[in-house]
Formats: structure tokens, sequence, C-alpha cells
């Protein structure tokens, strides 16, 4: 008899648990983690405008390193007003003259050291806004994990529940239970209900979240993720921090924006000098009577130089790009503190999360399960109330979502530490140091056993 009982509360579940295991076959394989950050370094249209603006600023350089253009100019001079002949005076004549301005020498170097740091800002946060997307979408796929394993929990311990009410019913049936007992667990069972299609809708948003930064269709699916082994992380908290200043891109890009405003400086003061035209010309004349030279043609050069006389706008230009300088230091000042910070917050929520998944793994779980099995099997032979099981239950449940919740935020913490600091800490595998996600599921395991008698 106590093995009908076993397979009467617990035999439906063994069905439900494979079934979809089955079903899932049947569909084409989505990509996995590795796959979908390739596909958004791919397509990701934010991260495409970076490089846009970055490739758009490398093209300013030359430009701003060249000359401007000569100036070719053709002056009609010296006609009669009443003739307007070509060939009745001397002074007439046609006269084609080329201009070109030289920059004070430095000038033109300093306007393209500009661009140039310029372009390796821009460069810098192209190179930072692929960090910052994977971390993205290793976020979105570690918190699609965590909703999954939270449905899957949550179907498992409906089924369960559903099979307890059912062994209550019977009891009550017979009249070796209560009537309150079936009550409370319909209520416990409604509350899953409710958990269940939160989780669910958490689920459809954190999808289309990963989806639009793969650029692709909100409601497209994705392999269920799945975490095989945990992210070792073997570095302290002082490596990552001394590295993110040598691999993190925007460190670099700060050095270039304050190496800009120094070259705008330098430009500024060099505009307290003038700059040099240089022209020639050539004079066609034609033969008239009279003319000494008997209609020769006449050459000119020239050299011409512009007047720097408003020194108030010369030394306005220069404070500004002081300025820019002061800015410049102050933004890569903050910056280096704030990732100081956040590699020291995240660096302790990661050491948190290690230490609770391996406490939950060896300890809580496994001791959660034994409570439920040790209130089940007394439950069956009227030792303890249906509240005692009940509460063993509803623990386990608590306690593998606050598992699965821990372990996915432990991920996002290395996923953050990787996107803080440049460095990729995923090198070396978990099996090397024996770190395994997954906690023993002596639950299951055991509910198989029995089932199966």
């Amino acid at each position: 008899m106590k093995r009908f009982v076993c397979w009467l509360a617990f035999g439906p579940l063994g069905v439900s648990l494979v079934l979809p295991i089955l079903l899932a076959t049947a569909e084409p394989i989505p990509p996995a983690l590795t796959e979908l950050v390739a596909e958004s370094l791919v397509n990701n249209p934010e991260l495409h405008a970076a490089k846009k603006r970055w490739q758009m600023s490398e093209r300013q350089i030359i430009p701003a390193r060249s000359l401007e253009d000569p100036r070719l100019s053709l002056t009609f001079s010296n006609y009669p007003i009443d003739s307007l002949a070509f060939d009745e005076t001397p002074m007439t004549g046609n006269e084609l003259n080329l201009a070109q301005t030289f920059p004070f020498p430095g000038k033109l170097a300093a306007k393209g050291e500009m661009a140039e740091q310029q372009a390796l800002w821009f460069r810098g946060v192209y190179e930072d806004g692929k960090l910052q997307l994977v971390k993205k979408v290793k976020d979105s796929y570690y918190r699609l994990f965590f909703q999954d394993q939270g449905i899957r929990i949550i179907n498992q311990n409906i089924a369960i529940l559903d099979d307890v009410i059912h062994l209550t019913e019977t009891k009550y049936q017979v009249g070796k239970g209560l009537q309150q007992d079936v009550l409370k667990a319909q209520v416990e069972r409604s509350k899953l209900m409710d958990k269940l299609f939160s989780l669910k809708q958490m689920r459809v948003s954190i999808l289309a979240d990963l989806n639009t930064l793969r650029n692709q269709p909100t409601a497209k699916q994705v392999t269920p993720p799945a975490i095989e082994e945990m992210t070792p992380v073997e570095v302290e908290l002082n490596e990552l921090q001394q590295g993110s200043e040598k691999h993190r891109p925007l460190y670099a890009s700060y050095r270039s924006l304050i190496e800009r405003y120094k070259a705008q400086k330098y430009f500024a003061q060099l505009e307290y000098y003038p700059n040099i035209t240089v022209s020639a010309g050539y004079r066609f004349r034609a033969t008239v009577p009279g003319d000494p030279v008997q209609g020769a043609d006449f050459v000119s050069a020239g050299v011409g130089i512009n007047l720097p006389f408003n020194r108030k706008k010369r030394h306005e230009a220069v404070a500004e790009a002081d300025s820019g300088i002061d800015m410049a230091s102050d933004q890569y000042n903050d910056f280096r503190n704030k990732v100081l910070f956040n590699l020291h917050d995240t660096y302790a929520q990661m050491e948190k999360n290690r230490n609770q998944v391996s406490l939950y793994k060896t300890g809580i779980l496994p001791q959660a399960d034994q409570t439920f099995q040790a209130s089940l099997a007394a439950y069956q032979v009227n030792k303890v109330d249906f509240l005692n099981l009940l509460d063993s239950l509803l623990s386990l449940y608590r306690y593998q979502i606050d598992y699965y919740q821990v372990l996915a935020d432990y991920q996002r913490n290395v996923a953050g530490l990787e996107a803080e600091s440049g460095m990729d800490l995923s090198r070396t595998p978990a099996a090397e140091t024996g770190m395994e996600s997954q906690p023993n599921n002596t639950f299951t395991s055991s509910h198989e056993e029995r089932r199966q008698q």
C-alpha cells in the first residue's frame, strides 16, 4: 500500500518532467551564448553607429593637415570706359594671378593632431561600446536563465503540490485528513500560479531586450539558457583594478581627449602669429603706339600676411582650450574613480554570490530536501500534520529559487567585472577548479527511484 501511495503522489510528475524535453528536441536549435554575443557584435545598430562615427572622424585627419586650396583670379584692368578697347593704351591688360596661403609653421600639425586625437577618442568609445554590449547580452542571457529555471521549478512544485493535494483529499475521504489542509494546499497552489505568471511576463520582456541587442524580432526564441559551469575568477581585486587602466579602452580615450585639447591650446597660441600669403601674376598686354616696351607682357610676385590685431579673441581661444584640458582631466579622474568603485562593489557581490552558491549546493538544498522527504514519509503514516509537510515543500521551493538566483547573479557579476576591467575572465575552464554550477538534485532522483518501485 505504501508503494501505491508514493506512486499516486508523484507518478504524474515523472511524465511532466520528461514530456517538455521530448517536445523540445523537435525544434531547431537557436544560437547559444557565444553565438548570441557574436551576432550582437555584428548586427547591433548602436555599435554600428559608433563605428561609423569613429571612421568619420578618421576621415577628418588628412583635411585638417592640408593647406587651403590656392586661389586663381583673372583681372581685366584699365580698359577705356568709352571704348573698352584692349589696344588703345599701354596701361590696359589682363592679369592672371595665383595665390596660396601658408599657415604659420606648426598650425597645420596642431590641427592634424587635434583631428587625430579626436579620432582616437571615438575609436575608444567604439571599442568600449563592444565591451558594454557583450555585458548587456550576457546580463540578459543570465537573467533569462533564471526566469527559465524559476518557471521550471514552479511547474515542478505545482505538479508535486497537485499530487499532495490528491493525497490529502484521499486521506480526507477516509477520515484521516482535514478539509482545511486541502484548502490550504489549494491556496498555496494559486500563489505559485501567480508567481508563474509574473516569471513568464518577465521572460517575455528579457527576451525582447536580448533580441533588441541582436537586432532581431523581439519575440524570436533563443536556446534555453544554461550555465554548464561557473566562470572561475582567479584574479584578485587589485589585479583587476590595475589591469583596467591597460585594458579598458575608455582610459586611452580620455587620455586622447586630453591630448586633443592640448593640441587645441597649442594651435590657439600659434594664432597670435600671422599666416603668409604668396602670390604670382602674369599680365597680358597688346602692342599700342607709344608703348616703350612694345606690348611686352608683365609678371609680378607678392607676399602678404594677415594682421592678428584682435588679441582678445586669441586670448579667449587659449582659455577655452585650458578649460577643455581641465574638463577632460576631471572626466578622466571621475571615470577612473567610477571604474574602481564598480570593480570593488561587483567583486564583493561576486564573492558573496559564489559563497552562497556553494552553501546552497552543499548545505541548504540537500538539508531542505531531506527535511521534505522526512516530512513526506511521516505524513504518510500520520506522524506529522499537513502544515509541516507543506512548509517543508515550500521551503525547498524557495531555496531552489534562491540558488538559481545567486547562480545567475554570480555569472552577471563576472560579466560586469569583464566589462569594467576590459579583461577576459573565462579563459580557465571551471573543470580545472572543481567549480560546478548544478546542485545534486537529490529530490528529483529520489522521487524517480520511488516512482519506479
